[in-house]
């Protein structure tokens, strides 16, 4: 489905693009990127050698953001775009609505103007999912679970879904189909962000300050980049294939329900990525109140009517992390072709995968 396809990807040099970048590429498809300068340095985009037409631009800027889709005709959009920092949500609550709202309307209205797209998947985020931050529930959120945010990050992706369904049910009849991917915190190399765990306590092991734990009891859906990846390239396929049934939200992350040992929090997470690699260190610092305590997905929609599954568990994931830095720091090579095929041989190998359901 992907071969020979133009693909446009917002945010191909963030962490999640630059993982999707070059799977796609791998898969035969035709890429363009439209993003913001690179994010971090190191950059794992640039580490790569992806062949993409790299455009820099903001998806803030509808003008530029046309003009590029225009003119690339893309066939299938995957909007990964994204202020996608929470921490940083509080000190630019502007920046952060006009990146996630703003953005995401620009590309849905770039798209219904240009007529080659057929597909559009938008991607947001598990905290999308209105939550007590008072109170903690170990209840998996399901895709019919009320949207709402208690801190700008949030509130955004609430706001990005909530945009996404007016465009469906106002456009639905137009040329695309389009749907939104709710996915868990993910982890791999080549993510440099601040303020996010693994990449503050990596830089810790690579001769950096402790990293600092503000909620070492806080329970995420963790799972490796290459997971969720995994599903939202099932979803598009549907889409393309004008398979409108599927135009709708959806979750990608460990199931609550079967994985519990997934769902971990984050004091748990350091500990047992110290022991990969020992020279991890943190301290606590604790900051209470401002993101939800425990957030845990339902993702039996993708897994009975896409056939998806996470194919890598938690304890792999957390492995093919911390080798994918190990190597990056002891002899500057980077690991990511290499655990793109071994992702991808399982994944298309394995008995674990489900086959999906004929409709």
């Amino acid at each position: 489905m992907y071969k020979n396809c133009a693909v446009l990807i917002t945010g191909h040099t963030g962490f999640k693009g630059s993982w999707l970048a070059p799977l796609l590429a791998k898969l035969g498809s035709k890429l363009c990127g439209y993003s913001l300068d690179i994010p971090s340095s190191p950059s794992h985009f640039l580490l790569q050698k992806i062949p993409i037409q790299d455009v820099r631009g903001d998806v803030t800027d509808f003008d530029q953001l046309r003009k590029t889709m225009q003119q690339f005709k893309p066939e299938i959009v995957f909007h990964l775009a994204a202020q996608s920092l929470v921490r940083l949500s509080f000190q630019k609550p502007a920046e952060t609505f006009a990146a996630n709202v703003t953005g995401t309307v620009n590309v849905l209205e770039a798209c219904r103007q240009t007529p080659s797209v057929r597909a559009v998947l938008i991607i947001t985020s598990d905290k999308c999912y209105k939550n007590n931050t008072e109170q903690q529930s170990f209840t998996p959120h399901m895709e019919t679970d009320p949207l709402g945010g208690g801190d700008p990050y949030s509130a955004s992706k609430a706001c990005a879904e909530i945009v996404t369904e007016s465009y469906r049910h106002a456009f639905g009849s137009g040329h695309f189909l389009m749907a939104s991917c709710r996915s868990g915190n993910v982890i791999g190399g080549g993510d440099w962000a601040k303020d996010r765990l693994v990449p503050d306590l990596i830089r810790s092991a690579a001769g950096g300050p402790p990293a600092i734990l503000r909620m070492p009891d806080a329970v995420r859906p963790w799972q490796h980049v290459l997971n969720p990846i995994s599903g939202y390239l099932r979803l598009g396929a549907k889409l393309l294939e004008g398979k409108k049934e599927f135009a709708e939200a959806w979750n990608f992350g460990p199931d609550a329900q079967e994985s519990r040992n997934e769902n971990l929090p984050v004091k748990q997470i350091a500990q047992l990525l110290k022991r990969h690699w020992n020279k991890v260190h943190w301290k606590t610092e604790p900051e209470n109140g401002k993101e939800t305590a425990v957030l845990m997905l339902d993702s039996g929609k993708a897994r009975q009517r896409l056939g998806w599954k996470p194919v890598w568990s938690f304890s792999e994931a957390l492995e093919k992390t911390a080798e994918w830095y190990r190597r990056f720091y002891e002899n500057g090579t980077i690991q990511t072709d290499e655990q793109i095929e071994q992702f991808g041989d399982y994944f298309l190998t394995s008995d674990r995968i489900i086959p999906a359901a004929p409709m």
